[in-house]
């Protein structure tokens, strides 16, 4: 998730691509459009504002997919070039399978805008109230917001299993455990991507109902994760 972004020195890139931009992607690029493509059609469907933007300078250490917010619109940013980190997110995963986690990790940002988009973005649904805490000053600032970007990650999370669990069912269990090992290996307990209580719901057979929306379906786990985040 990125929280800042300027977007001086980005390339803009729509669906279709067009002829002049696409001449100008790299393989890399290209096949990541393209395995995120299905997802950014159905948020589009949604009515979800989002730009699709590919840096053309190298990002070493950057988040290889992001999202940016600017003017009311999400910012789907691919940050790929000269970026070690755009391989080794997908490290131990077959060639053969990479798209299928490129369109996961795609479906996690357009959870990220459709919150965005709703007015939402670190707001507690309805009837959840935020507990007190002992902490004061700038410890306390830290950890509120440290425990927003969490739900917001845990947020996403879903919708991506969600997307994953009617688009691809053969392979929402290799999703779902690919997802476990980036969260225990990234972010330690308590950290802003430590959003292994709200992967641990998903983990039920009928952890998704398909009759719902995505974001609906996502909705119902994350809400039931929020009773036990402090």
């Amino acid at each position: 998730m990125l929280k800042l972004l300027s977007l001086m020195s980005l390339l803009i890139v729509l669906f279709p691509l067009p002829a002049v931009a696409a001449a100008s992607l790299t393989e890399l690029e290209t096949r990541w459009l393209q395995a995120g493509k299905p997802v950014i059609e159905y948020a589009r469907g949604q009515g979800l504002p989002i730009d699709i933007i590919v840096q053309p300078q190298e990002a070493p250490g950057a988040v290889p997919l992001a999202l940016g917010f600017d003017q009311g619109r999400c910012k789907l940013v691919l940050s790929l070039r000269g970026n070690a980190m755009a391989e080794s997110v997908l490290q131990g995963v077959p060639p053969a399978r990479q798209s299928v986690m490129i369109e996961a990790m795609t479906a996690h940002e357009i959870g990220h805008c459709q919150r965005y988009a709703q007015g939402d973005w670190h707001a507690l649904p309805r009837g959840f109230v935020e507990r007190g805490n002992a902490q004061r000053g700038q410890q306390q600032q830290q950890a509120r917001e440290l425990r927003e970007t969490r739900r917001e990650e845990g947020y996403a999370d879903l919708v991506a299993l969600a997307w994953m669990h009617a688009r691809r069912p053969g392979q929402y269990r290799e999703v779902l455990a690919w997802m476990r090992a980036l969260r225990a290996g990234g972010a330690a307990t308590g950290g802003t991507h430590a959003t292994q209580a709200w992967l641990a719901l998903a983990e039920g057979e009928r952890a998704f109902d398909g009759s719902a929306s995505l974001f609906e379906q996502a909705q119902v786990l994350w809400r039931m994760g929020l009773i036990g985040d402090k």
